[in-house]
């Protein structure tokens, strides 16, 4: 099994286990086929982030047991869908990431420089963030 990596090119680094995040709620933002929606981007969710998610139609707040969904409160870690979090960049409520917890394919949607500048980690090596 292959390695999976983040946007700085290391190794993936879980991104929370309370509540339990990821796609495979594994606690890692991993992606396979199966993750249409790409849930790769390992955010702090804020309360502006989850009120503008909430409008866009997006509802993070409310608890969806059928899903294993507890319902996301500000400071929770949780790895959400690329294209919503570049929706919420664009309008101005962008969630705060952490880069060695979001895992590589985001950079298909979302640019490096976008979520270095929402960044809330250090890597072990700053001078990889360029």
């Amino acid at each position: 099994m292959a390695v999976e990596r983040n946007v700085l090119g290391g190794e993936l680094e879980p991104c929370g286990t309370d509540p339990v995040t990821g796609f495979y709620r594994d606690g890692c933002c991993s992606t396979g086929p199966e993750d249409l929606g790409s849930h790769t981007v390992c955010a702090v969710v804020t309360a502006d982030f989850l009120r503008h998610q909430r409008q866009v139609g997006n509802d993070l707040s409310t608890p969806r047991p059928e899903y294993s969904f507890p319902g996301l409160r500000p400071g929770d870690r949780w790895c959400v869908v690329a294209v919503r979090w570049l929706q919420s960049y664009d309008a101005g409520f962008a969630a705060p990431v952490v880069l060695a917890c979001t895992h590589e394919r985001a950079l298909e949607v979302i640019s490096l420089e976008a979520l270095r500048a929402h960044a809330v980690d250090v890597p072990a090596d700053p001078r990889s963030l360029g």
